[in-house]
Protein backbone atom coordinates (compact mmCIF):
# COMPACT_ATOMS: atom_id res chain seq x y z
CA UNK A 1 0.00 0.00 0.00
CA UNK A 2 1.05 3.59 -0.59
CA UNK A 3 0.02 6.53 1.55
CA UNK A 4 -0.84 9.58 -0.55
CA UNK A 5 -1.47 12.09 2.22
CA UNK A 6 -1.56 12.44 5.99
CA UNK A 7 -3.93 14.73 7.84
CA UNK A 8 -3.20 16.02 11.34
CA UNK A 9 -6.49 16.82 13.06
CA UNK A 10 -5.55 18.95 16.06
CA UNK A 11 -8.16 18.92 18.81
CA UNK A 12 -8.67 20.60 22.17
CA UNK A 13 -10.94 18.45 24.33
CA UNK A 14 -12.25 19.22 27.81
CA UNK A 15 -12.37 16.34 30.27
CA UNK A 16 -15.43 15.82 32.45
CA UNK A 17 -13.39 16.17 35.63
CA UNK A 18 -9.94 17.57 36.48
CA UNK A 19 -7.30 14.82 36.62
CA UNK A 20 -4.54 15.35 39.20
CA UNK A 21 -1.22 13.51 39.40
CA UNK A 22 2.12 14.35 41.01
CA UNK A 23 2.82 16.43 37.85
CA UNK A 24 -0.17 18.73 38.37
CA UNK A 25 -3.83 19.03 37.38
CA UNK A 26 -5.21 18.76 33.86
CA UNK A 27 -8.70 19.25 32.46
CA UNK A 28 -8.07 20.41 28.89
CA UNK A 29 -6.30 17.93 26.62
CA UNK A 30 -4.60 18.68 23.31
CA UNK A 31 -4.93 15.65 21.04
CA UNK A 32 -3.80 15.07 17.46
CA UNK A 33 -5.63 12.47 15.41
CA UNK A 34 -3.46 11.24 12.54
CA UNK A 35 -5.30 10.17 9.39
CA UNK A 36 -3.28 8.24 6.79
CA UNK A 37 -5.03 8.06 3.41
CA UNK A 38 -3.89 5.60 0.77
CA UNK A 39 -4.12 5.69 -3.04
CA UNK A 40 -7.57 4.06 -2.92
CA UNK A 41 -8.91 6.71 -0.54
CA UNK A 42 -9.00 4.37 2.48
CA UNK A 43 -8.15 6.03 5.81
CA UNK A 44 -6.35 4.63 8.84
CA UNK A 45 -6.30 6.47 12.14
CA UNK A 46 -3.75 6.90 14.91
CA UNK A 47 -3.64 9.20 17.93
CA UNK A 48 -0.72 11.19 19.28
CA UNK A 49 -0.60 10.99 23.09
CA UNK A 50 2.08 13.61 23.83
CA UNK A 51 0.97 16.19 26.37
CA UNK A 52 0.95 19.94 26.09
CA UNK A 53 4.02 20.20 28.36
CA UNK A 54 7.14 18.00 28.77
CA UNK A 55 6.12 16.64 32.19
CA UNK A 56 5.29 12.96 31.75
CA UNK A 57 8.06 12.68 29.15
CA UNK A 58 10.33 15.00 27.19
CA UNK A 59 7.90 14.96 24.27
CA UNK A 60 5.30 17.70 24.07
CA UNK A 61 2.66 18.54 21.50
CA UNK A 62 4.25 21.49 19.71
CA UNK A 63 7.51 19.60 19.18
CA UNK A 64 5.60 16.49 18.13
CA UNK A 65 3.74 18.42 15.44
CA UNK A 66 7.02 19.75 14.05
CA UNK A 67 8.45 16.21 13.96
CA UNK A 68 5.33 14.85 12.25
CA UNK A 69 5.30 17.56 9.59
CA UNK A 70 9.04 17.80 8.96
CA UNK A 71 10.14 14.18 9.22
CA UNK A 72 7.77 11.34 10.00
CA UNK A 73 4.92 12.30 7.69
CA UNK A 74 7.01 12.94 4.56
CA UNK A 75 9.03 9.77 5.13
CA UNK A 76 6.05 7.48 4.54
CA UNK A 77 4.32 9.44 1.77
CA UNK A 78 4.48 7.42 -1.49
CA UNK A 79 6.62 4.75 0.17
CA UNK A 80 5.58 1.19 -0.66
CA UNK A 81 4.66 -0.45 2.66
CA UNK A 82 3.78 -4.14 2.72
CA UNK A 83 3.50 -4.43 6.52
CA UNK A 84 3.32 -1.84 9.33
CA UNK A 85 6.50 -3.24 10.93
CA UNK A 86 8.37 -1.50 8.11
CA UNK A 87 7.43 1.92 9.52
CA UNK A 88 9.66 1.32 12.53
CA UNK A 89 12.56 0.51 10.22
CA UNK A 90 11.94 3.70 8.22
CA UNK A 91 12.04 5.76 11.41
CA UNK A 92 14.95 3.89 13.00
CA UNK A 93 17.66 6.51 12.18
CA UNK A 94 15.72 9.12 14.20
CA UNK A 95 16.30 9.21 17.94
CA UNK A 96 13.33 8.96 20.30
CA UNK A 97 10.26 11.09 19.41
CA UNK A 98 8.39 7.87 20.20
CA UNK A 99 4.92 9.38 20.51
CA UNK A 100 5.22 11.10 17.14
CA UNK A 101 6.43 7.90 15.49
CA UNK A 102 3.72 5.82 17.16
CA UNK A 103 0.89 8.08 15.98
CA UNK A 104 1.69 7.61 12.28
CA UNK A 105 2.62 3.96 12.74
CA UNK A 106 -0.74 3.41 14.48
CA UNK A 107 -2.59 4.95 11.54
CA UNK A 108 -0.67 2.63 9.19
CA UNK A 109 -1.60 -0.41 11.33
CA UNK A 110 -5.28 0.58 11.20
CA UNK A 111 -5.08 1.14 7.43
CA UNK A 112 -3.32 -2.21 6.95
CA UNK A 113 -5.99 -4.07 8.94
CA UNK A 114 -8.79 -2.39 6.98
CA UNK A 115 -7.16 -3.28 3.65
CA UNK A 116 -6.86 -6.90 4.82
CA UNK A 117 -10.46 -6.92 6.07
CA UNK A 118 -9.39 -7.95 9.59
CA UNK A 119 -9.53 -6.34 13.01
CA UNK A 120 -6.57 -4.39 14.36
CA UNK A 121 -6.34 -6.98 17.14
CA UNK A 122 -6.10 -9.80 14.59
CA UNK A 123 -3.44 -7.89 12.65
CA UNK A 124 -1.37 -7.77 15.85
CA UNK A 125 -1.89 -11.47 16.58
CA UNK A 126 -4.39 -10.92 19.40
CA UNK A 127 -6.87 -13.67 20.24
CA UNK A 128 -9.12 -12.30 22.98
CA UNK A 129 -12.69 -11.31 22.21
CA UNK A 130 -12.97 -9.19 25.35
CA UNK A 131 -10.50 -7.55 27.73
CA UNK A 132 -10.63 -6.74 31.43
CA UNK A 133 -10.18 -3.09 32.30
CA UNK A 134 -9.61 -1.05 35.41
CA UNK A 135 -9.87 2.65 36.10
CA UNK A 136 -7.33 5.32 37.03
CA UNK A 137 -8.31 7.94 39.60
CA UNK A 138 -6.44 11.19 40.13
CA UNK A 139 -5.46 12.71 43.46
CA UNK A 140 -8.40 14.31 45.26
CA UNK A 141 -8.28 17.07 47.88
CA UNK A 142 -9.80 14.85 50.58
CA UNK A 143 -10.02 11.15 51.39
CA UNK A 144 -13.80 11.46 51.49
CA UNK A 145 -13.98 12.67 47.90
CA UNK A 146 -11.60 9.93 46.73
CA UNK A 147 -13.65 7.29 48.54
CA UNK A 148 -16.74 8.58 46.81
CA UNK A 149 -15.04 8.23 43.42
CA UNK A 150 -13.84 4.72 44.28
CA UNK A 151 -17.33 3.73 45.35
CA UNK A 152 -18.72 4.81 41.99
CA UNK A 153 -16.13 2.77 40.08
CA UNK A 154 -16.54 -0.32 42.28
CA UNK A 155 -20.29 -0.10 41.64
CA UNK A 156 -19.61 0.10 37.89
CA UNK A 157 -17.68 -3.16 38.11
CA UNK A 158 -14.15 -2.16 37.12
CA UNK A 159 -11.69 -5.02 37.67
CA UNK A 160 -9.03 -2.89 39.31
CA UNK A 161 -8.79 0.53 40.95
CA UNK A 162 -5.66 2.65 40.49
CA UNK A 163 -5.11 5.73 42.60
CA UNK A 164 -2.41 8.34 42.15
CA UNK A 165 -0.14 9.11 45.09
CA UNK A 166 2.51 11.69 45.94
CA UNK A 167 4.41 12.63 49.12
CA UNK A 168 1.88 13.72 51.72
CA UNK A 169 -0.96 11.90 49.96
CA UNK A 170 0.11 8.28 50.25
CA UNK A 171 0.18 5.94 53.27
CA UNK A 172 -2.66 7.40 55.32
CA UNK A 173 -4.77 7.90 52.22
CA UNK A 174 -4.33 4.24 51.24
CA UNK A 175 -5.07 3.22 54.83
CA UNK A 176 -8.37 5.11 54.62
CA UNK A 177 -9.23 3.28 51.39
CA UNK A 178 -8.43 -0.13 52.86
CA UNK A 179 -10.58 0.55 55.91
CA UNK A 180 -13.59 0.95 53.64
CA UNK A 181 -12.55 -1.40 50.80
CA UNK A 182 -10.29 -4.09 52.33
CA UNK A 183 -10.50 -6.53 49.42
CA UNK A 184 -10.77 -4.61 46.13
CA UNK A 185 -7.92 -5.05 43.63
CA UNK A 186 -6.00 -1.84 44.36
CA UNK A 187 -2.78 -0.36 43.02
CA UNK A 188 -1.02 2.97 43.35
CA UNK A 189 0.80 5.11 40.79
CA UNK A 190 3.49 7.51 41.95
CA UNK A 191 4.52 9.00 38.57
CA UNK A 192 8.17 9.23 39.72
CA UNK A 193 7.35 11.30 42.83
CA UNK A 194 9.73 9.49 45.25
CA UNK A 195 13.41 8.69 45.74
CA UNK A 196 15.22 6.00 47.73
CA UNK A 197 15.27 8.51 50.60
CA UNK A 198 11.55 7.74 50.90
CA UNK A 199 12.16 4.02 51.44
CA UNK A 200 10.32 3.96 54.79
CA UNK A 201 7.19 5.42 53.18
CA UNK A 202 7.35 2.95 50.32
CA UNK A 203 7.90 0.04 52.72
CA UNK A 204 4.87 1.18 54.71
CA UNK A 205 2.68 0.52 51.68
CA UNK A 206 3.46 -3.21 51.96
CA UNK A 207 0.78 -3.69 54.64
CA UNK A 208 -2.06 -2.83 52.25
CA UNK A 209 -1.85 -5.85 49.91
CA UNK A 210 -1.50 -3.74 46.79
CA UNK A 211 -1.36 -5.27 43.32
CA UNK A 212 1.64 -3.06 42.56
CA UNK A 213 3.25 0.34 42.98
CA UNK A 214 3.74 1.96 39.60
CA UNK A 215 6.85 4.01 38.80
CA UNK A 216 7.74 5.11 42.34
CA UNK A 217 11.18 6.50 41.40
CA UNK A 218 12.68 8.71 38.71
CA UNK A 219 11.54 8.35 35.11
CA UNK A 220 14.10 6.42 33.07
CA UNK A 221 15.67 4.79 36.14
CA UNK A 222 16.16 1.06 36.39
CA UNK A 223 19.08 0.91 38.87
CA UNK A 224 17.36 2.37 41.94
CA UNK A 225 14.15 0.51 41.14
CA UNK A 226 16.13 -2.75 41.31
CA UNK A 227 17.39 -1.71 44.74
CA UNK A 228 13.87 -0.79 45.84
CA UNK A 229 12.28 -4.04 44.65
CA UNK A 230 14.72 -5.98 46.83
CA UNK A 231 13.55 -4.05 49.91
CA UNK A 232 9.76 -4.05 49.51
CA UNK A 233 7.19 -6.81 49.12
CA UNK A 234 4.83 -4.87 46.88
CA UNK A 235 5.57 -5.59 43.20
CA UNK A 236 7.18 -2.66 41.41
CA UNK A 237 5.65 -1.85 38.03
CA UNK A 238 7.66 0.27 35.61
CA UNK A 239 6.01 2.83 33.36
CA UNK A 240 8.10 5.87 32.41
CA UNK A 241 11.31 3.83 32.68
CA UNK A 242 10.25 1.50 29.85
CA UNK A 243 10.58 3.57 26.69
CA UNK A 244 12.00 0.88 24.39
CA UNK A 245 12.55 -2.83 23.95
CA UNK A 246 16.12 -2.32 25.17
CA UNK A 247 15.05 -0.63 28.41
CA UNK A 248 12.55 -3.43 29.04
CA UNK A 249 15.28 -6.03 28.53
CA UNK A 250 17.63 -4.19 30.91
CA UNK A 251 14.94 -3.81 33.59
CA UNK A 252 14.10 -7.50 33.44
CA UNK A 253 17.77 -8.46 33.55
CA UNK A 254 18.40 -6.29 36.64
CA UNK A 255 15.23 -7.29 38.49
CA UNK A 256 13.98 -3.70 38.49
CA UNK A 257 10.32 -4.69 38.35
CA UNK A 258 7.91 -7.58 38.58
CA UNK A 259 5.30 -6.01 36.27
CA UNK A 260 5.48 -3.75 33.20
CA UNK A 261 2.95 -1.18 32.03
CA UNK A 262 3.09 -0.93 28.23
CA UNK A 263 1.94 2.36 26.70
CA UNK A 264 2.02 2.15 22.94
CA UNK A 265 2.97 5.79 22.42
CA UNK A 266 5.69 5.75 25.04
CA UNK A 267 7.57 2.79 23.52
CA UNK A 268 7.33 3.98 19.91
CA UNK A 269 4.32 2.12 18.55
CA UNK A 270 2.60 -1.21 18.09
CA UNK A 271 5.59 -3.01 16.56
CA UNK A 272 7.75 -2.26 19.59
CA UNK A 273 4.89 -3.05 21.97
CA UNK A 274 4.60 -6.52 20.46
CA UNK A 275 8.36 -7.07 20.83
CA UNK A 276 8.19 -6.06 24.50
CA UNK A 277 5.16 -8.32 24.96
CA UNK A 278 7.05 -11.33 23.61
CA UNK A 279 10.12 -10.57 25.72
CA UNK A 280 8.08 -10.19 28.91
CA UNK A 281 6.17 -13.39 28.22
CA UNK A 282 9.45 -15.27 27.85
CA UNK A 283 10.52 -14.05 31.31
CA UNK A 284 7.11 -14.47 33.01
CA UNK A 285 6.70 -10.71 33.55
CA UNK A 286 2.97 -9.87 33.40
CA UNK A 287 1.85 -6.84 31.39
CA UNK A 288 -1.01 -4.40 31.35
CA UNK A 289 -1.81 -1.46 29.07
CA UNK A 290 -1.70 1.98 30.62
CA UNK A 291 -3.72 4.99 29.58
CA UNK A 292 -2.69 8.47 28.45
CA UNK A 293 -6.08 10.21 28.68
CA UNK A 294 -6.79 9.16 25.10
CA UNK A 295 -9.77 9.96 22.97
CA UNK A 296 -11.51 7.10 21.18
CA UNK A 297 -8.88 6.31 18.54
CA UNK A 298 -6.08 5.81 21.05
CA UNK A 299 -8.47 4.01 23.37
CA UNK A 300 -9.26 1.45 20.66
CA UNK A 301 -5.57 0.94 19.89
CA UNK A 302 -5.14 0.12 23.60
CA UNK A 303 -7.99 -2.38 23.50
CA UNK A 304 -6.40 -4.08 20.49
CA UNK A 305 -2.93 -4.47 22.03
CA UNK A 306 -4.49 -5.85 25.21
CA UNK A 307 -5.81 -8.84 23.23
CA UNK A 308 -2.26 -10.27 23.21
CA UNK A 309 -1.89 -13.19 25.62
CA UNK A 310 0.56 -11.74 28.16
CA UNK A 311 -1.59 -8.69 28.90
CA UNK A 312 -2.98 -10.52 31.91
CA UNK A 313 -3.70 -7.60 34.25
CA UNK A 314 -6.59 -5.14 33.76
CA UNK A 315 -5.55 -2.04 31.82
CA UNK A 316 -6.57 1.61 32.09
CA UNK A 317 -8.98 1.62 29.14
CA UNK A 318 -12.15 2.73 30.91
CA UNK A 319 -15.32 3.79 29.08
CA UNK A 320 -15.13 6.90 26.89
CA UNK A 321 -17.79 8.47 29.09
CA UNK A 322 -15.46 8.24 32.10
CA UNK A 323 -13.39 11.08 30.61
CA UNK A 324 -15.33 12.79 27.80
CA UNK A 325 -18.71 14.45 27.47
CA UNK A 326 -18.71 13.08 23.93
CA UNK A 327 -15.99 11.02 22.29
CA UNK A 328 -14.99 11.35 18.62
CA UNK A 329 -15.79 7.77 17.60
CA UNK A 330 -19.02 5.88 16.94
CA UNK A 331 -19.65 3.66 18.77
CA UNK A 332 -17.78 4.86 21.84
CA UNK A 333 -15.73 2.54 24.05
CA UNK A 334 -17.98 1.04 26.71
CA UNK A 335 -16.85 -1.01 29.69
CA UNK A 336 -19.57 -3.15 31.25
CA UNK A 337 -18.74 -4.79 34.57
CA UNK A 338 -15.06 -4.11 33.92
CA UNK A 339 -15.03 -5.72 30.47
CA UNK A 340 -14.66 -4.17 27.00
CA UNK A 341 -15.75 -6.33 24.10
CA UNK A 342 -13.46 -6.31 21.07
CA UNK A 343 -15.23 -5.21 17.90
CA UNK A 344 -15.25 -7.63 14.98
CA UNK A 345 -15.24 -4.79 12.44
CA UNK A 346 -12.07 -4.18 10.36
CA UNK A 347 -9.35 -1.93 11.76
CA UNK A 348 -9.94 -0.19 15.07
CA UNK A 349 -13.57 -1.31 14.99
CA UNK A 350 -15.32 2.06 15.08
CA UNK A 351 -15.80 5.06 12.82
CA UNK A 352 -14.15 8.39 13.46
CA UNK A 353 -17.11 10.77 13.61
CA UNK A 354 -16.02 13.98 11.89
CA UNK A 355 -19.22 15.68 12.98
CA UNK A 356 -18.39 15.06 16.63
CA UNK A 357 -14.75 15.94 16.04
CA UNK A 358 -15.69 19.31 14.56
CA UNK A 359 -16.69 20.68 17.97
CA UNK A 360 -13.14 20.11 19.29
CA UNK A 361 -11.20 20.92 16.13
CA UNK A 362 -8.54 23.62 16.33
CA UNK A 363 -7.19 23.03 12.82
CA UNK A 364 -6.30 20.34 10.30
CA UNK A 365 -2.96 20.28 8.47
CA UNK A 366 -2.25 18.06 5.49
CA UNK A 367 1.06 16.46 4.53
CA UNK A 368 1.32 15.46 0.86
CA UNK A 369 3.96 14.39 -1.65
CA UNK A 370 4.76 18.07 -2.22
CA UNK A 371 6.16 18.32 1.31
CA UNK A 372 9.70 17.26 0.52
CA UNK A 373 11.95 15.92 3.24
CA UNK A 374 15.31 17.72 3.06
CA UNK A 375 17.89 16.39 5.50
CA UNK A 376 21.47 15.28 5.80
CA UNK A 377 22.20 11.82 7.20
CA UNK A 378 25.49 11.55 9.11
CA UNK A 379 27.54 8.37 9.27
Amino acid sequence: MKIKEIKLHQLLMTMKNPFTTSFGTQQKRFITIVEAIDEDGVSGFGECVSGEDPLYSEEFMDATLIALKKYFGPLVINTEISHPDEVWEIYKPFKRNNMAKASIEGAVWDLYAKKKGITLAEAMGGKKKEVDVGVSLGIEDTDELLLERIGEKVEEGYKRIKVKIKPGRDVEMIRAIREVYPDIPLMVDANSAYTLDDIDTLKALDEFNLMMIEQPLMAGDIIDHAKLQKQIKTPVCLDESIDSYESAAAAIELGSCEIINVKVGRVGGITQSIKIHDLAAKHNIPLWCGGMLEAGVGRLHNVAITTLSNFVLPGDTASSSRYWFEDIITPEVVAENGVVKVSDKPGIGAEVDFGKMEQYLVKTETITEDDELDMIMYN
